[in-house]
């Protein structure tokens, strides 16, 4: 693939069109949402103040080093097929088929799930109308963004996303009047009275070690987009320099918006709070962004979290639509998807492959038979564990790409971007990345009945994967590929 930007319909190439502020908010937009605007009350609630800051900052760290080990590879190799061709060159075929395949199904029902959530928010202001018409609505306008060009779901993604940061900001700016007792709100001791809610009861860790797995795994599907980067760096203008700009800023900027807010929230909102127990996105005003907001006397601010959710929801969404679209796209490229996906048009945009997966997001539609929470609940659960499993990916990828670099005496200093803490970062990654997937549920194996539907509904995406990946191995005939044998030039298939 050139670098030029100079492509058309009939050599099949993305544009690179994507500048450096793109590449920071497509990842932020992807990451900041719905796990931290509603779902890290229920955080604070189960593990408590101190288990809650824990969780984010080990998760965070985890995800650091998941993303300066993409941040290598996706500067070296800027494909849109990411961590699939990484998987590909540098384990094994059916493993980079399986990681790819595993990647589109994952954002593919995600975009479902928002737009579900979309038809639960929009019914706040709208309760009598039919939640299809929203989801039929959002599902056109994330298509129209997505059929512009990668520039234009570029720029709709940084004002998504600049919206969430704002919001984000202000939050923190208020929490903080409110914590030092400049702003009525908090509590009357001021500073030390609010301290006094990370003592309360079990606080500050409450729940004790089975909490903490638990909370581990929300805030590890709240971290989930950050590897947006990786399928973006294949139409980044300059993506040798943008891919790792992006990935040192993003990070910081991320794991800054969750440790502050869940601070906040843990000073100023007692982890016992009722409310907090109820967060669900059925109900935004027990949001715990809504309770600090109307805390601090703003009155509709639960209309304005509402629209906030809204605006979350829809970026994430889109954010999908983009990532599930290029992955078909780079299967199709590689021999593993049917070549219909790897048409582009004019303006650099793989058409049947956002058609297709336009088509799995419209399983929202099944809301018209079931309820919108159950079908919420039912595509969360098989969208759940593929996220863990690209970022598993991620680090046996990486790992394997330096010993086959060490193997052949490439020297690092020809990689645009060297990621620290070799190898400490991705064995600490992949290590903490199967305790929290494999021990999601694992209380469910200690009750006195194994409620096999919720395992099930678990950890399908699991044996999913394996038989994706050993059904290649069986058909095709693929092997682990040998350090010796790797190909680790950074070569695209036009440069051979």
């Amino acid at each position: 693939m050139s670098d030029s930007g100079l492509s058309s319909s009939t050599s099949g190439e993305l544009r690179r069109t994507l500048k450096a502020r793109h590449m920071s908010m497509i990842a932020i937009g992807g990451s900041i949402g719905t796990g931290l605007f509603v779902a890290s009350g229920a955080t604070i609630s189960q593990a408590g103040p101190g288990g809650a800051l824990l969780a984010y900052m080990v998760i965070g760290l985890m995800v650091y080093f998941l993303m300066t080990s993409l941040g290598e590879m996706a500067a070296h190799l800027p494909v849109s097929g990411s961590f699939a061709t990484y998987g590909a060159k540098y384990v094994d075929e059916g493993f980079g088929f399986a990681l790819g395949w595993n990647y589109w199904y994952n954002w593919a029902v995600t975009i479902a799930v928002d737009l579900v959530a979309a038809q639960l928010v929009m019914a706040y202001w709208f309760p009598d109308v039919n939640g299809m018409l929203w989801s039929a609505l959002f599902l056109a306008l994330m298509f129209g963004l997505n059929a512009l060009s990668a520039r234009g779901f570029g720029e709709s993604e940084f004002w998504f996303a600049t919206i969430k940061v704002v919001t984000v900001l202000v939050f923190i700016g208020i929490g903080l009047l409110m914590v030092f007792g400049i702003l009525k709100g908090g509590s009357p001791e001021g500073l030390w009275g609010n301290i006094a809610n990370f003592t309360n009861g079990d606080a500050p860790f409450a729940g004790g070690f089975a909490a903490l797995i638990g909370v581990a795994m929300v805030v590890g599907f709240s971290f989930q987009g950050t590897e947006l980067i990786g399928i973006a760096a294949g139409e980044s203008e300059d993506p040798a320099k943008n891919v790792p700009r992006a990935v040192r800023k993003v990070f910081w900027r991320i794991l800054l918006f969750y440790v502050f807010a869940i601070l906040i929230i843990g000073l100023l909102i007692p982890y016992t709070d009722p409310q907090l127990l109820k967060n669900d996105l059925g109900d935004i005003s027990v949001s715990p962004f809504t309770l600090v907001f109307e805390h601090a006397g703003l009155l509709g601010a639960a209309a304005v979290m509402n629209a906030v959710v809204l605006t979350s929801v829809l970026s994430a969404g889109n954010s999908g639509m983009y990532a599930s679209t290029r992955m078909l796209y780079a299967l199709a490229q590689q021999g593993m998807a049917p070549k219909l996906f790897a048409r582009v048009n004019r303006r650099g945009v793989p058409v049947m492959a956002l058609i297709a997966t336009t088509v799995i997001a419209a399983m929202c539609f099944f809301t018209n038979i079931f309820s919108p929470s159950t079908v919420y609940i039912w595509l969360l659960n098989l969208s759940g564990m593929c996220g863990f499993v690209a970022w598993l990916g991620i680090a046996v990828s990486h790992y394997r790409f330096r010993k086959g670099c060490e193997a052949q005496g490439y020297p690092l200093s020809n990689l645009p971007y060297k990621a620290p803490a070799f190898p400490i970062g991705p064995v600490f990654a992949f290590v903490l990345c199967m305790i929290i997937t494999l021990g999601q549920n694992y209380e469910n194996f200690m009750a006195d009945k194994i409620d096999w539907v919720g395992v099930v509904a678990t950890y399908i995406g699991l044996p999913l994967f394996l038989i994706i990946w050993f059904g290649y191995k069986w058909v095709k005939g693929s092997r682990i590929v040998s350090y010796q044998e790797m190909d680790v030039q950074g070569l695209q298939p036009s440069d051979h």
